[in-house]
């Protein structure tokens, strides 16, 4: 069985401080959202070989991810979500010093690609015990009639994270192309250290391991299944759109790197609030009068006429617009993706759901960079949006066929035991 929410330490709640938790981590990863392209192109190296910054980040996320959120069940949750944040945290600081004696000259050609994809390999593998604990953490605090509300909060702190990051990512920026990585990796360290002072172990030490296998018992749901693949998916087309906006500004509006950085630190931060608007404030009676189903499919259909809006953005006012409608869709999905997943598992199956939802999301993360930034490079500057939005259309295609299948009754619950 899981664990009651535990009592708050101080003035804050459990929750709150798992809210603030998240959104510093998140707060440190997307500072770099801006400089990423410059700083690729300023190393030398082609919109494909960027690409794989992501995806070797991702690779090891979908393979770890899964081993992290068990892992929770059986040690709790503190100590395997402050290790994830330790990780992050030393990872970037190896990638910055990498990009910064690539920028000195001292590392060029393949070494230095080599180099830099074996740092986000590592931070992958570590930081990727985050996510799934974080959720699971949440769900162990929440009841069933709010558990969508409740990873609303997990979602709404990523959301304020991607207003407040990319702004202050484009202005570290401006004391040279690595400080937001650096800055990142220090922010890390504090927020594992807060974390480690304030937040609370949400599963007991006497709770009942989970059954063995449940990873499969739980693969085999058709259900859940079709959430994984849906989560995948939608990020793997969101994900193509994020590794490509940077590219998409400097040769659209004929900027440098600099002004680039800038440039699209601002657009994502109107991507940002307004997701965490939506995920913050609109989720909550969202989730009360509606099933998951229903709002994963608006989800889709708001996010997939984003897309197709993107590339007719030619000035910084479409483009952040269409960002914008993007946003909006992403903070209805994802909430109500990760309800969906945590609704159709038992309580003692928690991290291993989670942590299967953070793989399903790190193997869309994995392809959606290289798919993105190759399209971009071979096929036109508009080819990676008008992909992402077919993509989304048909998933929300997908969902209407299977409709009926959409609302479990609690009795359809995955469950350890076997028959």
């Amino acid at each position: 069985m899981t664990a009651a929410p535990a009592p708050s330490r101080g003035p804050l709640s459990p929750k709150l401080l798992l809210f603030l938790t998240i959104f510093i981590a998140m707060l440190g990863l997307s500072v770099l959202f801006p400089i990423i392209a410059p700083l690729g192109r300023e190393l030398g190296l082609t919109e494909t070989q960027i690409g794989w910054f992501s995806t070797a980040y991702s690779l090891a996320q979908f393979v770890f991810s899964p081993v992290w959120g068990s892992r929770s069940e059986r040690v709790g949750r503190k100590p395997v979500l402050l290790l994830g944040l330790v990780g992050f945290s030393l990872s970037f600081g190896l990638f910055g010093g990498l990009a910064l004696l690539g920028m000195q000259g001292v590392l060029a050609g393949g070494t230095l690609f080599a180099l830099l994809v074996a740092s986000r390999l590592l931070g992958g593998l570590l930081s990727s015990a985050t996510l799934p604990t974080a959720q699971a953490m949440m769900a162990d605090l929440s009841s069933e009639q709010d558990r969508a509300a409740a990873l609303g909060l997990i979602g709404a702190a990523f959301g304020l994270g991607v207003v407040f990051g990319p702004a202050l990512g484009a202005l570290l920026s401006g004391f040279g192309l690595t400080v937001p990585i650096f800055f990142s990796a220090g922010l890390g360290l504090l927020t594992a250290l807060a974390a480690w002072r304030v937040l609370p172990e949400t599963r007991r030490a006497d709770a009942a391991p989970a059954p063995s296998g449940e990873r499969r018992t739980l693969l085999r749901s058709p259900l859940i299944g079709l959430f994984l693949a849906v989560s995948a998916l939608y990020t793997l087309a969101s994900v193509g759109m994020e590794q490509t906006i940077g590219f998409y500004v400097q040769d659209t509006l004929r900027l440098d790197a600099g002004e680039t950085a800038r440039t699209v630190g601002g657009m994502l931060a109107v991507f940002g609030l307004l997701a965490a608007a939506v995920q913050g404030g609109a989720m909550r009676p969202l989730s009360r009068k509606f099933a998951p189903g229903p709002l994963i499919m608006a989800g889709l259909l708001v996010m997939g006429a984003g897309m197709f809006l993107l590339p007719l953005g030619q000035t910084s006012w479409g483009i952040t617009a269409a960002l914008g409608v993007i946003g909006v869709g992403s903070a209805v999905l994802g909430p109500s993706l990760s309800a969906a997943l945590s609704l159709s598992a038992g309580p003692d199956q928690q991290g291993a759901v989670a942590g299967l939802n953070s793989s399903a999301l790190a193997l869309g993360r994995m392809t959606g960079p290289l798919l993105g930034t190759g399209l971009y490079q071979g096929a036109g500057h508009a080819a990676p949006y008008l992909l992402s939005g077919g993509v989304l259309l048909a998933l929300l295609g997908w969902l209407l066929l299977a409709r009926p299948q959409l609302r479990p009754a609690p009795a359809e619950r995955v469950t350890g035991q076997r028959g």
